[in-house]
């Protein structure tokens, strides 16, 4: 039998996954279990729209059968099985994954929990077996076939023969190591430890007959012998319907690497639950970090939305707002219709009751981290703080009043992120206005000559390093009654006696400049600067290196004003040439 190649470019992704992209080898039997699960799925799917199709729960499961004598380990399931086609399809190209195109061709598919999306979770196999064989027979069909590798040289699909529909995986394990001990894999210990772990919450029964021992005989005739017996290694009650108290932080966290393929334990978890006019169960974690896609347009929010355990929706957006998209978890509420659909999901009352609700739980929650743990929670706001400013701006301040607690800026006196709040606490009397800095980095701003009368004055400066922040003062108008004010805007240092003072050589500087400067005026905001740029009108200096970067044509332009330190010897230089060589002046 021929030989097929895997494409060149699958070749290298399967060297790439088996030695880069899992961490621990142990993690092939959690996606195998998953793919079973998948497949399990998909007839139930099938049987939702098709009367014929009987679909009784209690009769599926995935089966594990270690052979220690043959050094294999079996992953059986009663799902959905394969073609040929679609075992070339899914097998022959690393990364083209079934479950992936099942939801794209079935618009409905998002009701079903499909796990392997990826592609690549059935070849994390080879990190630990020598051989895979897949013999699979596709629901309503009587064939089936052999799939069967040895990894990167091939593989090859053959005819076979296979009583029921579903698939059988086998992997023949590699030969121990020094350093890897392969024949763990075969223990019924450590494969209860590694299902418990990784597969506690998947809802079929994971089944392995294992050994046990008990006693016979009676008297001086009793003896202690061993037997083997059929035992469900989960508990197929999901993590989210079990009390907090019987959760320890681990299994948490477990679950959270687990479900949501992230690297690092999560920042912080919310579990929740709410009884009344809709009942429902969360479980929600905020991220240390976001997904390599997070600030592109590929990424899509939302929360996982169950009833009574089941899948409605893998991304269901309408629970969360655009600016907490960086949370991740799972809503299960028993007052959802299971056959419910996406579009009427879009407009269901419940559904927005429960996204208003957990709105509010997620911003408690954010408010409690930052009062918990300020360290971890400036890390955090490091990487997530963008999009909730955005969600100020995005709204046009509908949302101001909910999200302007949230929002934390560098303090020139404090040297580190403060709120809003702790902002306008500390105040001085006298001071009526919230002073502020814009910059590309906190170095850049500590530079900025216009600080000095600001700083002197024992007033606090926020820095704005961010192109929203200074966007968003223009919308929020003001904090508590105290109005933001930039220190770089032209009438926070205007000396009006001084430029009356000296009203001819600041008229004639003006006319001398008028190609590229509004006015030249006197300033009292500087110290041991002699100049500095500031802007008047709407739009700032920074506002317009905003826009400029924007797509599309610019025509907002800032109004700059040179101001002068009329204390600086610069300017006596100026006002003698005034009066001696206008136009070496000019």
């Amino acid at each position: 039998m021929a030989k097929k190649q895997f494409k060149s470019e699958s070749k290298r992704l399967l060297d790439l996954m088996i030695n880069s992209i899992y961490t621990h080898k142990e993690i092939f039997l959690r996606e195998l279990i998953s793919n079973a699960s998948d497949a399990t799925d998909k007839l139930y799917y099938l049987s939702l729209s098709d009367e014929n199709i009987e679909f009784d729960r209690e009769k599926f499961f995935i089966e594990l059968i270690p052979n220690k004598d043959a050094r294999t380990l079996t992953i059986l399931d009663a799902g959905i099985g394969m073609t040929k086609e679609e075992l070339e399809d899914n097998l022959g190209i690393i990364a083209k994954s079934g479950s992936f195109a099942f939801k794209s061709e079935n618009e409905k598919a998002e009701d079903v929990d499909i796990i392997g999306q990826f592609g690549v979770g059935f070849y994390s196999a080879f990190m630990v077996a020598k051989k895979v064989t897949v013999v699979t027979r596709k629901f309503g069909t009587e064939e089936a076939y052999c799939w069967e590798s040895e990894g990167a040289d091939g593989y090859t699909i053959r005819e076979d023969t296979k009583e029921a529909p579903g698939t059988t995986i086998t992997l023949t394990l590699k030969d121990d190591t020094e350093d890897d001990r392969y024949s763990d894999f075969l223990e019924e210990y450590h494969i209860r430890e590694l299902v418990k772990k990784y597969s506690d919450y998947i809802k079929y029964p994971i089944r392995m007959m294992v050994e046990k021992t008990r006693q016979v005989g009676e008297g001086d005739d009793k003896k202690t012998e061993t037997y083997k017996e059929q035992e469900t290694l989960n508990s197929m009650v999901p993590l989210w319907r079990k009390n907090k108290s019987e959760i320890t932080e681990e299994e948490y966290n477990d679950f959270y690497l687990s479900k949501f393929y992230d690297y690092e334990k999560p920042a912080r978890t919310v579990h929740t639950k709410a009884d009344g006019l809709v009942s429902y169960t969360a479980l929600l974690y905020f991220p240390q970090k976001p997904p390599y896609d997070f600030y592109t347009k590929d990424f899509k929010r939302g929360l996982q939305l169950y009833s009574n355990g089941v899948l409605i929706m893998d991304k269901c957006e309408d629970l969360l707002p655009d600016y907490f998209a960086f949370v991740r978890g799972l809503v299960d509420s028993a007052d959802l219709s299971l056959n419910i659909s996406r579009e009427m999901l879009q407009h269901d009352r419940q559904l927005k009751t429960i996204a208003n609700n957990l709105k509010k739980k997620i911003k408690s929650e954010l408010l409690a981290f930052l009062r918990d743990d300020r360290e971890a929670f400036c890390k955090f706001y490091e990487y997530f703080g963008r999009p909730i400013k955005f969600g100020i701006y995005d709204s046009f301040g509908q949302e101001k009043e909910f999200l302007q607690d949230l929002l934390l800026f560098y303090s020139a006196k404090e040297k580190k992120l403060i709120t809003l709040e702790e902002y306008v606490a500390a105040m001085p009397e006298g001071q009526d206005a919230i002073y502020y800095a814009c910059g590309e980095t906190v170095e850049k701003i500590d530079q900025l000559p216009q600080k000095e009368m600001i700083i002197d004055k024992g007033y606090d400066i926020l820095y704005f390093t961010e192109g929203v922040d200074e966007f968003n003062t223009k919308i929020m108008v003001n904090y508590k009654e105290k109005p933001f004010k930039s220190i770089s805007d032209s009438d926070v240092g205007e000396d009006k006696e001084a430029e009356e003072k000296d009203k001819e050589i600041f008229d004639f500087l003006t006319e001398s400049m008028k190609d590229r400067l509004q006015a030249v005026k006197a300033s009292t905001r500087l110290k041991s600067h002699p100049v500095c740029i500031s802007s008047s009108g709407p739009v700032s200096l920074e506002m317009e290196k905003v826009l400029s970067n924007s797509p599309g044509e610019n025509q907002f332009k800032a109004q700059r004003v040179l101001e002068i330190n009329v204390n600086h010897k610069i300017f006596e230089t100026m006002k003698a040439l005034y009066a001696s060589d206008k136009e070496k002046l000019k």
